[in-house]
Order: structure tokens, then sequence, then C-alpha cells
């Protein structure tokens, strides 16, 4: 019969000092955790101040052990977050292209209502609108400059008419189709304008340059009245166009003459009204005549 196994370490002194270290510390231990539950039933006010100095010496320990299994607890969704980042990030740019195009057609669509709008007050504000319509195109030929309108003689556009936009004068009617006409712009050079300067008055000439701009002529002779910033509106003067719509804005000016660009750009307005040619009303001499007769009394009327 085999003899049991010795549980000692033989004559190995350092496993000896292993062996009885082991004993020792686990007497201690036992010591330890005894003195532990006999001060916490004896004295547990100073059992509090013995946890809480045991809890903060090991705290830092405890810290460090804390984020590194949570750090482990984490690398399979960092991975996964790695794998997917590809995907998720093209379906963000998508979203961010798709959110623009939103936003942009949003201003296109406020953009669009504001001229409505604007449109929709002139018109109200006037008994003298024939017809809206758009502009739909514009001459190719650079020495001329035309628009051209959706709206022609069947819905009551002669020619001669004043085109404007709630932003200011177009120009006016040169050539009438059934549904269609085109428009000489306050650009081009045949087009001239009697204007005036909206905050005194001061009178002018307006002619297209065929560049996009009208040059403002003053009437009176010598130094030039006119400014950078100044707002020309019509005067009424010569029976087409009505007093008081915007023209153009100085930008420029000149020995004697002045740069203009229109306030309704063609470029930029959509939405116009054909108005009736301006009739200013001149007194009939006649009616003041037969006025004063009627107001004169019976006896001081001289038989013929």
């Amino acid at each position: 019969m085999a003899s049991a196994s010795s549980r000692r370490p033989g004559v190995n002194r350092r496993a000896q000092y292993g062996l009885f270290a082991s004993y020792v510390i686990a007497i201690a231990a036992a010591l330890a955790g005894l003195l532990a539950v006999i001060l916490s039933v004896a004295d547990p006010a100073g059992f509090s101040v013995v946890r809480a100095t045991a809890a903060e010496i090991t705290r830092p320990v405890a810290a460090t052990l804390r984020s590194m299994v949570r750090g482990v607890g984490s690398i399979d969704e960092e991975l996964f977050a790695y794998v997917n980042a590809g995907s998720q990030n093209a379906a963000l740019r998508r979203q961010v292209e798709t959110n623009r195009i939103k936003i942009i057609e949003a201003q296109a669509i406020k953009q669009e209502n504001l001229r409505l709008k604007k449109l929709l007050e002139l018109t109200d504000s006037t008994d003298a609108e024939i017809a809206t319509a758009r502009l739909i195109s514009s001459s190719s030929s650079i020495s001329r400059r035309i628009a051209r309108m959706n709206a022609g003689s069947r819905q009551g556009v002669t020619i001669g008419m004043p085109v404007r936009a709630p932003e200011g004068l177009i120009g006016r009617v040169l050539i009438v189709g059934p549904n269609s006409a085109d428009v000489l712009l306050l650009t081009d050079s045949q087009n001239i304008v009697p204007v005036r300067r909206a905050r005194d008055n001061v009178g002018g000439i307006s002619s297209g340059q065929d560049d996009g701009t009208v040059e403002i002529r003053p009437l009176s002779a010598g130094r030039n009245p006119f400014k950078p910033g100044d707002i020309m509106v019509t005067t009424g003067t010569g029976g087409l166009y009505s007093p008081n719509i915007p023209v153009a804005v100085i930008v420029a000016v000149r020995a004697g003459l002045a740069t203009a660009v229109p306030l309704a750009s063609p470029a930029r307005v959509e939405a116009v009204m054909v108005e009736r040619p301006y009739e200013a009303n001149i007194p009939d001499p006649r009616a003041g005549m037969e006025q004063s007769a009627e107001n004169t009394p019976p006896d001081e009327i001289e038989a013929p």
C-alpha cells in the first residue's frame, strides 16, 4: 500500500516560507473579519468610520478596475460601430443632400409666393389692368432687347400697352399675337420714358443702352443733378405710362449723364401685368364755360 503524500514541502525553505506566509495571511484575514464583525456590533459608528477609510484607500484601484471592465465590455460595440460607419455615413450624406434640395425648393416657393402677392396687391390697387402673364422667353437678337409673354390679343392685349411688374416698369407691347406678345424692354435704345427723381421731382429722360442698363438725361442744362442711389419713377407725361411707376436706380454718374439699372429686371421677374395706356385728365375749356354760365345770374347774361 502506497504511503499518503505528505503536505510538508520538504527541505525547500522558500516553499516553507511561502506556506507559512499563506497561513499567517489567512489567519490575519480571519481575525480582521472577526474583529470587523465584533466592531460592527459593539460600535456601529466606529465601524462606519473604518469602512469609509477603507473605501477611500481602495477607491483608485476600484475605479481603475471598473474602467478596465467597462472598456472590455464595450469592445464589441466599438467594433460593430466601426463596421457600420461607412454605411451610416453614406446614409447621412444622402439625407443631407435630400434636405438641402428641400430647403432650396422651399426658398423658391417662398420667393414665388412673395412675387405673386405683390402682383395681386398691384392688381387690386389699379383699375387699368388688362391681363396678367408670364415672361416666357427673350429675344436672341443682340440688336434689340425684347421679351415675350404668354398673353395676346385674345386676352385683350394691344400694341403700345405698358407692361409692368410689382418691382417696376418692364416696357411696352411691341408685337401682338393671338396668345403671346413681344415686349420692348426699358433697356432697348428705342424705348424712351419720361422720368423724375422720386424724392424731389427733378425730371429726366430714360433711354435704353442695349446692354442691360438705361441712360438718364436731365431736362435742364448745366450740372448733373443726379447721384448714385436716386430712384427714378415715371411722370405720366406723354400719356403712355401712368405716373409714379418705379423705373430704375442710378448707379453711376458722369458729365451730363447718369447710368441706371431697371428695378424690375426681366431676368428675375416672371409674373407681369399689362395695363391700359395712361391718359392724363385734360380739363375741357368748354366745360368750364358751361359751368360759369350756369353760375351766372339770368339778369347778367347778355342777350344775343
